[in-house]
């Protein structure tokens, strides 16, 4: 008796030993501020691209977080991301769109280079911004041109038509949403949510810009844009 107690012991003595699997220990002050900082520098590491070309292509009268804002929608600003029709980098643009812009500007030499994905980009949507230039106000004016860069300016050729069928003003974004289940050949709720994200994200960052005294309040948020630098 005495020897299996003495068992039973030495057992439950073996068992109380074994390694329990412990949580990892709260971050500390410092850690957290360290993540803090990477995280925002990693959402600012290409202002300075997205500053450049929204400069030389829509003038210094255009926000340049509009495009940033863009590059989160299209990528999270993630210079490697593809998509399954083939899309790539932070404004996720397509081979043959690159190649095309290439064509004019072959200083252009990447499309995996970040800042000339985000240059391409921008001189794209610099070209469909002239193309909407009957829109009048800036607001309804930057969701066109966002909405032909996700569906193409041909997809919303055929919406304003289908607008104007119904005597709605064509050339009012409210009217473009209304009438796009009715366009065939597009995916149109993940345009329209393309663009709301745009705008939203814009007004994030003009906002956290505002607090930061970054940005005056009084600044322009869009101009017609500059002639383009040789």
């Amino acid at each position: 008796m005495k020897r299996l107690a003495l068992l039973l012991l030495l057992a439950t003595t073996a068992g109380a030993q074994q390694p329990t699997a412990q949580s990892p220990p709260p971050m500390s002050a410092l850690d957290r501020a360290t993540a803090a900082r990477n995280a925002r520098h990693d959402q600012t590491r290409y202002d300075a691209i997205f500053r450049k070309y929204s400069k030389r292509y829509f003038g210094l009268g255009f926000d340049w977080q509009y495009f940033k804002a863009q590059g989160m929608a299209e990528s999270e600003l993630n210079a490697k991301a593809r998509s399954y029709v083939g899309a790539r980098g932070v404004m996720q643009l397509m081979p043959s769109t690159f190649q095309e812009i290439q064509s004019k500007r072959p200083e252009f030499e990447s499309i995996d280079d970040p800042e000339w994905n985000i240059a391409a980009g921008i001189m794209h949507d610099r070209y469909l911004w002239r193309l909407w230039e009957p829109v009048g106000p800036d607001s309804d004016r930057t969701r066109f041109m966002f909405g032909s860069y996700n569906a193409g300016e041909g997809t919303i050729s055929r919406a304003t038509a289908a607008a104007r069928a119904k005597q709605l003003d064509e050339l009012r974004w409210p009217n473009i949403e209304r009438v796009a289940p009715e366009v065939p050949r597009w995916r149109y709720r993940e345009t329209l949510g393309y663009v709301r994200k745009i705008r939203e994200t814009y007004g994030t960052l003009r906002a956290g810009a505002l607090r930061s005294g970054t940005l005056r309040a009084e600044a322009p948020v869009a101009a017609a844009p500059a002639a383009p630098k040789p």
